[in-house]
């Protein structure tokens, strides 16, 4: 059993996917990074400056008038934090599009490869026996 795991362990698909998931890790850090850094103050422009991820509405419990989302959490009140929502959204989207931008990318790169290959001329394999040297080589092997 020990072997079996070393041998999974050691296959390629396995060290590719620890791989994926720490580009992946980093990659959420710069997302969220962008997502709150550049897009929430565009998105506060349009919206009069309004913080969205901290938009929340309380349905039970007592908070302060313009509490942090966090500080509405810590106090114990039952919030609809639809500002968090939307940025989970958003942190999708921009995922998702820049996912899609790097498949792109590969496929293009690999049909690039594919068609430069297509394009090298065959190299000529030797031509194996036709059936008339083949019936010709037993009809002279009967001779004998």
């Amino acid at each position: 059993m020990i072997q079996e795991f070393k041998n999974f362990i050691a296959k390629g698909n396995v060290m590719d996917m620890a791989v994926g998931i720490i580009i992946g890790a980093a990659f959420t850090a710069i997302v969220k990074s962008m997502v709150s850094d550049l897009i929430n103050p565009i998105i506060g422009l349009f919206t009069g400056g309004v913080d969205f991820t901290n938009s929340y509405l309380v349905l039970a419990g007592e908070v302060p008038a313009g509490a942090s989302l966090e500080a509405a959490r810590e106090a114990g009140a039952a919030v609809f934090a639809h500002g968090a929502f939307i940025m989970a959204v958003i942190n999708f989207l921009i995922i998702a599009f820049v996912v899609f931008m790097l498949v792109k990318a590969v496929n293009n790169i690999k049909d690039a490869a594919v068609k430069k290959e297509a394009e090298l001329p065959a190299e000529e394999k030797p031509a194996g026996p036709t059936e008339l040297d083949v019936l010709l080589e037993i009809r002279d092997s009967l001779r004998r």
